[in-house]
């Protein structure tokens, strides 16, 4: 295949891409940028692998088939709860390969016939690469370790963990500068250590991260990726990747800082690690936020007619409503109440969920339509004017403490704020707190009524009360 014809094609690729990204800005487009980015990944690997592999085609196929259904069973067998997960895991994935991709250019000794300079700019991407490859392997296997609950949640704090963190960087820079001068006659050693560095720093980056800012993480780890993506381009010389991964790279870490504005938290914190924990004196270790008299626990068939006789609800979903898959049964609600004149919208938080967009994805899965489904900023000052809220197994992000409480961890946090409205219906379990390990006032004011009981079942009684 012609050099022409591999970079017209690569040029299309990027354009898929690009407009991938442009679809996925609209819950209505999203569709058609998932289906522009799946042109654009397969258009890039048949003109790379019919246009540039000149040899071992069986071993490349063989590889393709097997990651291709590892990939579909994956995407087939994982549940909605499990989608953070998933995309940790396949972060960490981008960062094992730019590691071996590293590792393969750095043993790979025909670069002899290169000048000084070039051999020093091939050095320094290969370390480059092998560093946040490894950083994002490590920092994303960490991530899907917690948010699986195989490790807790709560965040690691060292002594002195910053001056730990400051220590690892220097000694990569002193690792990277000796291995760049021992290139092309060693320095391998010095790969070696920088990639158990990164290993390391990755992890302690992770763990020093609370559980509440996870989806701050799962979005910076998905930027990490880019840039590993984008080094492996210049390692290889290939300009498709390099695009790609600088696309990847940029918008994982606009999207962070989306998100650490969404939590009030800064992104200079994020990247150093330690994201989001005050010292151990605040609210998280203070008792709970008001009287086991102060609560005021609700039936479903109340709930129901709180909501029946209501002319506005919102409806405020959270993590517990993707662990019960109840999102079908609350969409069935909304449809039962605007049969009887209720006017019933949905307010998403940022980062309700374990992931940047997680109710928006399990309310598409239920087809609630996308005109009723509005973000923070768009409604809290509607509650007011609101009759009933009803929140399905959120927290943190209804939490009035991010207002009311100076020193909780969740200090400055913007929130839902349901308890300016009339009256708040919360379903919860029981009475433990978010995954920021802060007790909730709101579980205590005249105003909210506590619905206890796994979600899928309270919204089927409620369901069935209003059905009747």
């Amino acid at each position: 295949m012609s050099t022409g014809i591999i970079t017209a094609s690569y040029i299309g690729a990027s354009a898929l891409f690009i407009m991938a990204l442009g679809g996925l800005k609209h819950q209505e487009s999203a569709r058609r940028g998932n289906l522009y980015g799946m042109l654009g990944m397969g258009l890039a690997l048949l003109v790379t692998i019919v246009g540039l592999v000149s040899q071992n085609h069986f071993l490349l196929i063989v590889g393709i088939v097997a990651g291709g259904a590892i990939g579909w069973y994956l995407a087939k067998k994982v549940e909605m709860t499990q989608m953070p997960e998933l995309v940790a895991v396949l972060h960490s994935l981008v960062g094992l390969a730019a590691v071996f991709v590293g590792w393969a250019n750095a043993l790979d000794h025909s670069s002899a016939a290169q000048t000084s300079v070039e051999q020093t700019i091939h050095a320094a991407e290969t370390y480059i690469g092998i560093l946040i490859g490894a950083l994002t392997f490590s920092g994303s296997i960490c991530a899907y370790l917690k948010l699986a609950a195989k490790i807790s949640g709560k965040p690691l704090q060292l002594p002195g963990r910053h001056l730990f963190n400051a220590g690892l960087g220097l000694l990569a820079i002193w690792f990277g500068v000796e291995y760049v001068a021992a290139v092309p006659d060693g320095g391998i050693g010095w790969l070696v250590l920088m990639t158990l560095i990164a290993l390391v720093f990755g992890v302690h980056m992770v763990v020093a991260i609370g559980g509440a800012d996870m989806p701050v993480v799962v979005s910076m780890l998905n930027s990490y990726s880019g840039w590993a993506a984008a080094a492996m381009g210049f390692m290889l010389g290939n300009d498709l990747l390099i695009v790609v991964g600088a696309l990847v790279g940029s918008s994982g870490a606009i999207l962070s800082y989306i998100m650490c504005k969404a939590m009030n938290r800064k992104f200079l914190n994020v990247i150093l690690g330690g994201f989001g924990n005050k010292s151990s004196g605040g609210a998280g270790s203070a008792g709970p936020a008001g009287s086991e008299d102060d609560i005021k626990p609700i039936q479903a068939e109340e709930a129901a007619d709180l909501m029946a006789n209501a002319k506005e609800v919102m409806i405020l979903p959270g993590y517990g409503m993707a662990v019960a898959q109840a999102q079908h049964t609350v969409f069935e609600i909304s449809k039962k109440l605007k049969e009887k004149g209720v006017n019933v919208r949905f307010g998403i938080h940022p980062v309700a969920g374990r992931m940047p967009g997680h109710m928006n994805v399990l309310l598409a899965e239920a087809k609630v339509p996308y005109d009723i489904v509005y973000e923070m900023d768009e409604i809290n000052e509607d509650f007011p004017k609101v009759d009933v809220s009803v929140v399905i197994g959120a927290n943190d992000i209804v939490n009035p403490a991010a207002q009311e409480v100076p020193d909780s961890p969740i200090a400055g946090m913007p929130v839902l704020e349901p308890w300016n409205g009339k009256t708040t219906i919360v379903l919860k379990r029981g009475m433990s707190t978010g995954y920021a390990g802060v007790d909730n006032p709101l579980f205590y004011k005249d105003n909210t009524r506590m619905l206890f009981g796994d979600a899928k079942d309270s919204v089927d009684a409620i369901l069935k009360h209003l059905s009747e």
